[in-house]
């Protein structure tokens, strides 16, 4: 089995299994995202406790790259410190911004180095973004 097609079934396992796809209360922020592009969107709720992502969920329809990518996203910060959410978050950006040129640390990043290829396809890159900035917009809200 290639890298790629190993890729592709991780993103599709995201797609059919989502984590975190049940909006939960309480929460301390929730924001909405949208694609006006391609039409997806994400809703995402965040609790932050003494620094630490507490919890974390999420709701959203869209391609299988946004919503598998936010499914990922999830299982990264979900019990991680916010600062180490924010950096994981810079380092997905950085993957996404390379054009393809930067396959991502498989140590940090874990599942999420399978969208390297969707870097390639500029209009794709927005879709893996979306629940990425989802996550920094709500982190960066919350007190």
């Amino acid at each position: 089995m290639s890298l790629e097609s190993l890729y592709q079934e991780i993103i599709l396992d995201h797609y059919k299994n989502p984590h975190y796809k049940e909006l939960h209360a309480p929460y301390d922020v929730e924001v909405h995202h949208n694609n006006p592009s391609c039409g997806d969107e994400v809703t995402l709720r965040l609790s932050v406790e003494k620094g630490i992502v507490a919890s974390i969920s999420w709701n959203g329809v869209g391609c299988s790259i946004s919503q598998a990518s936010t499914s990922i996203m999830c299982d990264l910060v979900n019990g991680s410190s916010k600062v180490q959410g924010l950096e994981l978050e810079r380092l997905f950006l950085e993957l996404m911004q390379s054009k393809g040129n930067f396959s991502g640390d498989v140590e940090v990043l874990e599942d999420a180095v399978a969208f390297s290829g969707v870097a390639k396809y500029p209009a794709r890159v927005k879709c893996a973004l979306l629940g990425w900035m989802a996550f920094r917009d709500a982190a960066l809200r919350e007190n």
